[in-house]
């Protein structure tokens, strides 16, 4: 479960050679292909960095167990292929069309998948009607797909590290469309809960668009992928009420669902047609069964050919690879703050979706004016992004101008939460109290709502970053918890949020300001939480034994060359002398 992290790029421009009777050999392959064999790999350089292991299964009781030699049945030399000998190959290298277009498909999956998550809501009063349950009952739809798709995702994360990125994702699609059909078709409505359920599980989401950037981008420059990535989460969720404020006036309730399989089909389409396999372990194995086949070197396998699929997949391993997220979010007070912070905030946009046709119908609107209601919150996504990337470049300079300044390269991620932070409370009591209908204006609960979106959007983006910087080999659990902690308190807060919305007083329009003054009140604390930990950072994160652990690494790694801490289940690839952190969400 070993993979060989970012190296040095080697120098480019070079083709494959062995030694002298093998170059003869592969001239004449290169010639019988008839087409360029791509980017050079120095396969003498191989022999002389990497010196082949003995394989597990020939090895003796005797033998030493640090022996780096591997050998088949015969007796000959296996060497393993890493990074930086087929570097100018893998993801990193991608053009910069290349990256994005693949990014802007990512981006098509990512709204997709929480499109599902909104759309449903919209069928409510027609799941009502025709099966005889309760609206509140009918919103256990809507409940069961987020807290599924919280665990969804901590399962899916793993298997795209071992089976590669695109078959998993895939794989993902393909069964949360499948699990649609019964939502679609139902007689019943269990059958809607049990195919809502399915389809949350079977839903990877960021855990592995997230993981994609890292196999295309490098420490310094993915912040502006990931920013692109969040918009397109946060963002898919509040697409869906837009476009169920139509569907709802004009359709029948099943046609929210089958929207989202329309839609769904036609991004896994896309992603099936455009997007490349990213995950550089996956690649390797590719390339070097590549080059057996082409006999410019019978000896080259990738990582993940040397080692049999169970021993890089043992159960204690899986086990703790996922139970490490949840560990974590329990016991880091970092992972703890940040993540309930980041929770709270996307859960009150689904409790929003229930709650904005109480506020809006005060004003008269009708389905489809509610739905757009929903617009400024967009807006407030959009302001948010664009004002993100001058902060990176702030960032960026920053990090370089004082490479040995913990606070500059960790903490300083979290400067402009700084200042979007407040605009969670601000934008929740501003709304409370010009949400109380006419004679108010309704466009000043709107501009509240689109300082709310603001405020989402940035805790989501600056908490991932600076999680993925401060926990590096264990980044992947420490954001996992985060997104866990998101999609979680946004399902079991779905159900009560109507009853909250509209009991809170007998006087109806007291009640929604009533509401949202307590979800201020709660904001403001855990707001607090931001500056605590930019002014106390490196304080706490000596009091963790994760972050500890990587602080340990690098003062044994100070000669600026990338090291690999191996954790027994995630790694992170981490340039140890630099201090970049990678967001690597890897086995």
């Amino acid at each position: 479960m070993k993979e060989g992290v970012k190296m040095r790029k080697p120098d480019s421009g070079t083709r494959i050679v062995r030694d002298s009777e093998s170059s003869s050999k592969a001239s004449k392959a290169d010639e019988n292909s008839g087409q360029d064999s791509g980017p050079a790999i120095h396969l003498e350089n191989i022999e002389a960095n990497h010196p082949p292991r003995t394989n597990r299964a020939t090895r003796s009781p005797s033998d030493n167990s640090n022996n780096n030699m591997k050998t088949d049945g015969e007796g000959s030399d296996k060497i393993e292929l890493t990074e930086e000998d087929c570097w100018d190959q893998l993801g990193y290298s991608f053009t910069t069309y290349k990256k994005w277009l693949i990014l802007s498909v990512i981006f098509m999956v990512q709204v997709s998948m929480n499109l599902n998550t909104s759309l449903y809501s919209n069928g409510i009063d027609g799941i009502v009607e025709e099966f005889g349950v309760s609206a509140q009952g009918a919103r256990a739809g809507a409940m069961i797909f987020l807290v599924c798709y919280a665990f969804g995702c901590e399962i899916w994360a793993p298997w795209s590290e071992e089976l590669g990125r695109k078959p998993v994702l895939q794989a993902s699609l393909l069964l949360v469309n499948i699990f649609q059909l019964p939502v679609a078709i139902a007689p019943n409505f269990a059958t809607i809960l049990v195919g809502r359920a399915l389809g949350g599980i079977s839903s990877a989401g960021g855990s592995v668009t997230l993981g994609m950037i890292a196999d295309m981008w490098e420490a310094d420059d993915q912040q502006y992928a990931v920013a692109f990535v969040v918009f397109s989460s946060v963002g898919g969720s509040v697409v869906g009420p837009v476009v169920g404020g139509f569907v709802e006036a004009y359709l029948p309730w099943r046609w929210n669902i089958w929207i989202q399989l329309i839609f769904g089909v036609a991004v896994q389409i896309l992603h099936l047609v455009l997007v490349p396999e990213t995950r550089s372990t996956i690649m390797m194995d590719k390339i070097a069964k590549n080059t057996r086949k082409s006999g410019l070197n019978p000896n080259v396998y990738g990582p993940n050919e040397l080692t049999p699929f169970r021993e890089r997949f043992s159960m204690k391993e899986t086990l703790i690879l996922f139970g490490r997220p949840y560990k974590m979010f329990l016991t880091e007070p970092i992972v703890l703050t940040l993540s309930l912070l980041s929770g709270f905030s996307d859960a009150l946009i689904f409790m929003f979706i229930q709650s904005f046709a109480l506020v809006y119908k005060q004003w008269g609107f009708s389905t489809i004016e509610v739905g757009f209601s929903f617009i400024p919150i967009l807006i407030g996504y959009f302001i948010a992004w664009f004002a993100f990337i001058p902060a990176i470049k702030r960032n960026i300079k920053q990090r370089t101008n004082k490479p040995n300044d913990e606070h500059a390269q960790f903490e300083s991620r979290l400067w402009f939460l700084l200042y979007t932070a407040p605009c969670l409370p601000i934008g929740l009591i501003g709304f409370a109290w010009t949400s109380t209908g006419p004679p108010l204006h309704w466009i000043g609960s709107s501009v509240f709502g689109a300082i709310v979106g603001i405020a989402n959007y940035s805790i989501y983006m600056a908490t991932i970053d600076y999680m993925i910087c401060a926990y590096g080999p264990y980044a992947a659990s420490a954001t996992g918890g985060n997104g866990w902690a998101r999609d979680f308190l946004a399902g079991v807060l779905t159900i009560p949020a109507t009853p909250f919305f509209k009991n809170m007083s007998p006087d109806p329009s007291r009640s929604l300001a009533y509401a949202s003054t307590i979800l201020a009140c709660i904001s403001f604390v855990l707001v607090i939480a931001v500056y605590v930990i930019y002014w106390n950072g490196p304080a706490l994160r000596k009091r963790s034994p994760f972050a500890q652990q990587l602080s340990d690494a690098k003062a044994e790694h100070k000669g600026g060359h990338r090291g690999r801490t191996d954790t027994g289940s995630n790694l992170e690839g981490i340039e140890l002398g630099a201090k970049r952190c990678v967001l690597q969400v890897s086995r």
